[in-house]
């Protein structure tokens, strides 16, 4: 078949299918121009998922006229310079709409802040009408109706509506966390109405715009971030470590405030939060990288979901140490939804019996009612009798119990060590995890602070503070090594060889001893000693694999300290053991002296807090 140039239609069509995979994908496209023309206020409609139709219209600067034609011409935009490094807007490429336009029914309607009246012009599957008058407020409406008409097959890919539909609000919502100051409404036929109500610029109302899209429970359970280096500046929020979702899906990050999905990025996070959650958690973060457009490259992917950083060690870097950082400076913090759960498990459920007893919804009623029998319940043997119905004869006076049965809930004593034989000082109440006044089922610790009720796991948290110990040790001076019999030859590929060369010094200092050997080959002579026999070979290209990815060794760290954490899990303060008030009092003290000590080496919280308010909720005091 010969050579010959595709027609105009055919390249759009071909644009289309690398830059509009879906409906959202078009939501993007022209939300994102709605924001590049200075729009404060965006609505967007959809039906059928969005391929029937979307509707969305702003009040920004508009189109002239005389544009209108050029607007929907390939490559053709008023965005950008001569200078494609200077990227400054959202778009750039000038190939959304004409693409668009390709595989579906398109109109624009736009009126400027100077015109009289608003101007229309129209594609349909490619063919363009001509300009015409309409009537229209300031700002542009851009109108898609049957999506992918023009392109069947495309049709047969495309999920449910309530997934299109799904895929859609989480665009919209992903966006207007960048831009707090513009107004966001997503309604239709096909779902629930979203408004995200326009907020102020400053950080305070960048908060409440994340608590819209991520709830409420987020700001009180995050923690702020503001750092810079070497002219990069990252700002945002990231979860406590005892916050956490099921997925990655609520990890939120912005480039120059662009929304990207980049793995250097989600691999920084995962980084950063390693020592504090398990495999299967995952943070909770929306953060904003801003730096020169020169040094990042927002061109290589069709969606523009991906960059390219021209350091991306130093972005790594400043993401995991920031927020290392702000989890060390936060200090002990348990998450609110921890009380949450809490008072849900303490809250009665409905009576599902029908005697005249004292129900109220006692589940523990219920099932002694059961286990006895309907025929044949005796409330004054029921272990869940209350402390006074008349059977004075079976222990109880009007009083309440008698001295022998008072002292059968004594002689417990011994199973449940009981720290609050005396009254706490009030340096005590006053601490973060207050005062140590009991030790139950041999592993909990109720303590007491002016306003809630606290309890530890005192495994997990001693747990955490053996590990923080092995790791400080660990990190604080070159890490042991032991001398190999014979050095191992890695046979590798020249240049996996040569990063693993450069970062050798690096290498040595978590014990691994490496040098060239050869063109395409390492000898590797020295290997950590925690790590006893290991496969050298595999370790040594993981290695290279990370370098490659991150320019960073994390791997031989990461090693090393799951190590310090297995030895740090059998070395703690044991389930089972009774403790006394002072050594309970002590490891409270030590928990809220150590960084990350709200969640043990696996990720599981160490302790939860119930306000005293939530208590007297419980008792129906508020």
């Amino acid at each position: 078949m010969p050579i010959r140039q595709l027609s105009e239609t055919m390249i759009n069509q071909i644009a289309a299918g690398e830059v509009i995979e879906r409906p959202a994908s078009v939501v993007k496209e022209l939300v994102e121009n709605a924001l590049d023309a200075g729009a404060s206020r965006v609505e967007i409609v959809t039906a059928g998922g969005g391929l029937n139709l979307i509707r969305v219209t702003d009040d920004g600067s508009g189109i002239p006229e005389p544009e209108l034609a050029l607007a929907i011409a390939r490559h053709c935009t008023s965005k950008l310079t001569e200078d494609i490094n200077d990227i400054r807007s959202l778009g750039f490429r000038g190939e959304a709409l004409p693409s668009i336009g390709s595989v579906s029914r398109l109109s624009i309607r736009s009126r400027t802040a100077t015109s009289d009246s608003a101007a229309e012009i129209g594609i349909d599957g490619g063919r363009v009408s001509a300009i015409r008058p309409a009537a229209a407020n300031r700002g542009t409406t851009v109108e898609v109706r049957d999506l992918f008409f023009a392109t069947p097959a495309r049709l047969k890919f495309m999920k449910g509506e309530r997934a299109e539909s799904s895929a859609t609000s989480d665009v919209i919502k992903r966006i207007a966390i960048a831009f707090p100051a513009v107004r966001f409404t997503l309604a239709g036929s096909d779902r629930s109405t979203l408004e995200l109500p326009a907020a102020d610029d400053g950080a305070e109302g960048s908060l409440r715009r994340i608590a819209q899209v991520m709830g409420a429970d987020f700001p009180d359970n995050s923690i702020a971030i503001d750092a810079m280096r070497e002219g990069v500046h990252l700002t945002g929020h990231v979860s406590i470590p005892s916050f956490t979702r099921a997925n990655a899906l609520q990890q939120y990050a912005y480039v120059n405030g662009r929304p990207v999905r980049d793995k250097l990025i989600a691999g920084a996070i995962r980084g950063a939060y390693a020592d504090v959650l398990p495999r299967d958690r995952h943070a909770v973060t929306v953060l904003f990288l801003s730096l020169d457009p020169a040094i990042v490259d927002v061109n290589v992917h069709p969606a523009k979901a991906d960059v390219r950083f021209r350091d991306p060690g130093l972005v790594r870097g400043l993401i995991v140490g920031s927020i290392r950082q702000a989890l060390a400076d936060s200090g002990i913090r348990a998450a609110t939804t921890g009380a949450a759960g809490m008072m849900a498990a303490f809250r009665p459920g409905p009576a599902s019996y029908g005697h005249g007893g004292p129900a109220n919804g006692h589940r523990s009623y219920d099932a002694a009612y059961r286990a006895s029998g309907s025929s044949g319940f005796d409330a004054a043997r029921s272990s869940q009798r209350p402390l006074d119905m008349g059977f004075e004869g079976a222990g109880f006076e009007h009083r309440g119990l008698r001295e022998n049965e008072q002292a059968a809930f004594d002689a417990g004593a011994s199973a449940d060590a009981r720290a609050g034989q005396t009254e706490a000082a009030e340096t005590l109440l006053g601490a973060v995890l207050g005062a140590a006044r009991a030790q139950v089922h041999e592993n909990y610790i109720v303590a007491q602070t002016r306003d809630s009720l606290v309890i530890v796991d005192q495994h997990a948290a001693h747990e955490r503070l053996v590990y923080e110990a092995l790791k400080n040790a660990l990190h604080s001076r070159p890490v042991p090594s032991q001398m190999l019999l014979l050095p191992e030859i890695i046979d590798l590929p020249e240049e996996d060889a040569e990063r693993l060369a450069l970062h050798s010094e690096t290498l040595a200092r978590f014990g691994l001893g490496i040098e060239r050997f050869g063109p395409g080959a390492v000898a590797v002579r020295e290997t950590p000693s925690m790590l006893g026999e290991t496969n050298v070979g595999q370790l040594v290209r993981d290695l290279a694999d990370e370098i490659a990815d991150n320019d960073t060794v994390e791997t031989l760290k990461e090693r090393l300290d799951k190590i310090a954490a297995t030895m740090a899990c059998h070395g703690s303060v044991r389930s089972g053991r009774l403790l006394k008030a002072e050594e309970m009092n002590a490891l409270l003290r030590q928990m809220e002296a150590t960084p990350g000590s709200g969640t043990c080496n696996h990720g599981r919280p160490t302790y939860i807090e119930l306000k005293l308010a939530d208590i007297e909720r419980l008792f129906g005091r508020r």
